[in-house]
C-alpha cells in the first residue's frame, strides 16, 4: 500500500513539474524573447517589496535591445511587454479594436462603484465614453473654473497661516487638501473645506483608498490577470465602509438637488442631467463621480507635489515658472481662466513632471481577439494582457538625454515636435486616452500658480533625497511625506 502511495505521489509530482515547465516554455515555443521566470512567481517575485515603476524599468532595461517586445510571466500566466514606439502606437490607435479594454478588474454585481469609465469594457464603455465626453470640453472647464479659483484662494489662505515668515511643511498634504476640495465640489457638489477640517470623512476615505488599499500588490496583480475568477469569488476592490460612504454621498446629493431645485456649474449637475434623461442609472452616476474623485484627487495632487519638489532643487526653473505665472496674471487681470491657459512654461513644468512621475507607471491592454504582431510570427492570443512600460520609456536616455534630470525645456513645442508621440504616455493615447486630461491640467495649473505667485520653495533638512516610491499603492506615490521649505516672496 505504501509503495502504491509513493508511486502515486511521484507521478503527481512529475505531472506538476511537467505542467509548470510547459507553461514556462510558452514564449520559447513562440520564438519570442523573454525573461527567464522563477517558480512560482514568474517575473514578479519582488512585487510586494518593489514598486511597479521600479520593477518595470528593471525589466525594460534588461530587454529593450532584444526587439520590439518581450515575454513575461505572472506566476504561470504569460503576458507581453511592448517596447517599440511604432508598435505601441499601432496597438493604441490603428489596431485599437484588437485592444479596446484595459483589463482592469471590476465587479459591478457586488461593488457598483467599480463599474466606472476607467474599468468597464466593450460596448458599455464605448457608449458611456461617448455620453461623458461632452462634459470635459473647454467650455465646461471654463464653467467650472470659478470653483477651482475659490478653492485656490482657500489654499493661499491656508499657506499664509501655515508658513508665516517661512516654514517647513509637508507639501503633499497641503496639495491633497486643495485637490480634495476641488473634486469634492466639482464631482460631489459638497464643500469639504479640508483646510479647516483635515479629518473630514471625505478626505479620510479618499486617503484610505490610495494609502491603505484593501489588497496587496500581489492580489491586485492577480485580479488584473484573472478577473473572471475574482468575480466568481465575489472579491471587491474597495473597503466596504468607503464604498458605502461614497455611494450614499452621491445619492444624498442628487436627492437634495432634485428636491430643492439646486443648480450648480459642476460635474455632478452634468451627471444628474444625464441620469434624468435615462443615460445613466444611479449606480452608474455614483461610479463616474467616484472615478472622477480618484483620478482628480491623486493624479493631480501627486503631479503638483512632484513638480514643487523638482522646482525646489532647480531655482532657475522655479523663477522662470514664477515669471510666467505673474506675467499671465498681470496680462489677464489676476488668476483667471484666460490667465491659466496662457502659462506655457508652467505647462512645460507640469509635462516634465508627468514624464518623470507618470501616475500610472505601466499601462495595460487586454487582447480582444487573436492578434499577429506586425512583421513577426508571434500571435497574441485572445485574453492575454499587454503591458506598455510608460515609466521606463519616459526615462529612456534614447528619447530623453539625462533622463532623470528635470528639464522643462524638453516640452517646448519645438522640442516636442522632434519626438515620437509615444515617448510621452502619461495620459495614455488613442480612444482610451484620459478623458479628464483638460481638467487635470487645469487643476494643476491653478494649484501651482497659487503657490508660485506667492511663495518660494526650497529643500529642507527633512526633504527626501532620493525619492522612494510606495510599494502599496497602485499609482506612483512617494513612500513617505514630502517636506519642503516654503517662504513668502
Amino acid at each position: 500500500m505504501s509503495l502504491v502511495l509513493v508511486v502515486l505521489l511521484v507521478t503527481v509530482l512529475l505531472l506538476c513539474i511537467g505542467y509548470v515547465k510547459h507553461k514556462y516554455s510558452y514564449w520559447a515555443r513562440q520564438n519570442a524573447p523573454f525573461i527567464e521566470p522563477q517558480f512560482p512567481y514568474g517575473n514578479f517575485k519582488d512585487s510586494n517589496k518593489t514598486s511597479i515603476a521600479d520593477l518595470s524599468i528593471q525589466q525594460y532595461n534588461a530587454m529593450k535591445d532584444c526587439g520590439s517586445f518581450f515575454g513575461l510571466y505572472f506566476f504561470l500566466q504569460p503576458l507581453l511587454m511592448i517596447t517599440d514606439l511604432d508598435l505601441i502606437k499601432t496597438i493604441f490607435i490603428k489596431d485599437f479594436n484588437y485592444f479596446p479594454d484595459r483589463g482592469i478588474y471590476h465587479n459591478e454585481r457586488d461593488e457598483p462603484l467599480s463599474g466606472h469609465l476607467f474599468s468597464i469594457e466593450g460596448n458599455k464603455w464605448r457608449s458611456l465614453r461617448t455620453r461623458l465626453t461632452p462634459t470635459f470640453t473647454s467650455g465646461k472647464m471654463k464653467m467650472m473654473f470659478p470653483t477651482l479659483k475659490a478653492v485656490g484662494d482657500n489654499f493661499a489662505e491656508y499657506l499664509t497661516n501655515m508658513v508665516g515668515s517661512g516654514a517647513e511643511i509637508e507639501v503633499k498634504d497641503g496639495v491633497a487638501r486643495f485637490t480634495t476640495d476641488v473634486i469634492g465640489s466639482c464631482a460631489f457638489g459638497i464643500e469639504c473645506n479640508t483646510f479647516l477640517e483635515p479629518k473630514s470623512q471625505f478626505r479620510e476615505f479618499g486617503i484610505q483608498v490610495f494609502d491603505d488599499p484593501l489588497h496587496s500588490g500581489m492580489v491586485r496583480m492577480f485580479l488584473r490577470l484573472f478577473p473572471e475568477l475574482g468575480r466568481k469569488l465575489r472579491i471587491k476592490v474597495f473597503r466596504e465602509e468607503a464604498a458605502k460612504f461614497f455611494h450614499k454621498l452621491v445619492a444624498d446629493t442628487i436627492a437634495y438637488r432634485e428636491t430643492n431645485s439646486v443648480e450648480r456649474n459642476d460635474f455632478m449637475s452634468l451627471l444628474i442631467a444625464m441620469k434624468n434623461k435615462g443615460d445613466l442609472t444611479l449606480d452608474e452616476t455614483a461610479a463616474q463621480s467616484f472615478i472622477f474623485f480618484l483620478a482628480g484627487f491623486e493624479t493631480s495632487s501627486s503631479n503638483q507635489t512632484y513638480c514643487l519638489y523638482e522646482l525646489a532643487f532647480k531655482p532657475e526653473y522655479q523663477e522662470k515658472a514664477r515669471a510666467c505665472v505673474l506675467k499671465a496674471m498681470e496680462k489677464h487681470g489676476g488668476l483667471t481662466y484666460e490667465a491659466v491657459n496662457d502659462m506655457q512654461y508652467l505647462d512645460q513644468c507640469i509635462n516634465e513632471t508627468l514624464r518623470l512621475y507618470p501616475s500610472v507607471p505601466v499601462l495595460e491592454r487586454k487582447t480582444f481577439q487573436d492578434y499577429r504582431i506586425p512583421n513577426s510570427d508571434v500571435i497574441i492570443p485572445k485574453g492575454m494582457k499587454v503591458q506598455i512600460p510608460v515609466f521606463a520609456i519616459q526615462r529612456d536616455e534614447q528619447y530623453y538625454p539625462n533622463p532623470t534630470v528635470f528639464n522643462p525645456d524638453r516640452f517646448h513645442p519645438d522640442e516636442m515636435a522632434k519626438r515620437h508621440m509615444c515617448t510621452f504616455l502619461s495620459f495614455g493615447e488613442g480612444p482610451r486616452i484620459c478623458i479628464g486630461l483638460r481638467f487635470g491640467m487645469l487643476q494643476s495649473r491653478v494649484g501651482l500658480a497659487t503657490v508660485l505667485s506667492k511663495y518660494r520653495i526650497s529643500p529642507c533638512s527633512r526633504t527626501a533625497i532620493p525619492l522612494e516610491f510606495s510599494v502599496k499603492s497602485g499609482v506612483l506615490q512617494p513612500k513617505e511625506g514630502l517636506w519642503l521649505k516654503v517662504e513668502p516672496l
